[in-house]
Formats: C-alpha cells, sequence, structure tokens
C-alpha cells in the first residue's frame, strides 16, 4: 500500500494519537464552551499533526523545520488551553497530568525530528 511520508514519523503518528485523546477530554467540556475554549484547542492540537505533515512535503530542510516549529508552537498553545480547562474544572488534574505527559513524549519527538533536519541543514 502506499504511504505518504510522513506516514512514517513517529512525531506524526503519536500527535495523531494526541488529537484523539484531546477530543475525548474536550467532550467533557460544558455545551457553553462548544465555541470558546474547545474550538480554539481543537483548531490548535490539530494543527500539531497537520503542520508535521505540510512540513513533510517541503523540499527544503529549511521548509520543513519552520512548520515543526508551528506544530510545536501549537502543542504548547494546547497544553495552555489544557491547564485553562483544568483550572475551570472542566478537566481533573489528574486528567491534566495524564495529558501533559502525552505532550512532553510528542514534543520530544517533534524536537528530535527537527534536530535531525538541522544537522543535514548544517553539516
Amino acid at each position: 500500500m502506499d504511504t505518504f511520508s510522513f506516514e512514517n514519523l513517529n512525531a506524526y503518528k503519536e500527535s495523531k494519537s494526541l488529537v484523539v485523546e484531546v477530543y475525548r477530554l474536550i467532550a467533557k467540556f460544558p455545551q457553553s464552551e462548544r465555541f470558546a475554549l474547545s474550538a480554539q484547542l481543537q483548531r490548535a492540537i490539530v494543527s500539531v499533526p497537520s503542520n508535521i505533515a505540510e512540513g513533510s512535503g517541503r523540499v527544503s530542510y529549511k521548509e520543513k523545520i519552520h512548520f515543526l516549529e508551528i506544530a510545536y508552537g501549537s502543542l504548547m498553545e494546547s497544553f495552555c488551553q489544557l491547564e485553562i480547562a483544568c483550572e475551570l474544572n472542566y478537566i481533573s488534574a489528574e486528567e491534566l497530568a495524564k495529558i501533559k505527559e502525552k505532550l512532553l513524549a510528542v514534543s520530544r519527538l517533534i524536537n528530535g525530528l527537527s534536530q535531525s533536519f538541522q544537522r543535514k541543514l548544517n553539516p
């Protein structure tokens, strides 16, 4: 079966899995947050694997790194929003701690991939 190059990247696979987990948490938010924090968090977390995928389609390593930087920024934005959700009691501290572990794991994968491209860019 044919695949796109990004489909084999652990950073992509793990970030896509993270999207599903965050969406499950968002489902617990009150209906009043549907167009506010929920929508913002959905856009931010979906941006992570989306930018990894988009960057993989770029020719230059500089562009690939740029899209990984955007993905990383979206990951940080997502964590901020999850902290806010916890402070508003939409999710528990335990749920936040569990998802934070996964956010940290994805951040390490993104950073590792970015460093790999940096080494190719500046041998």
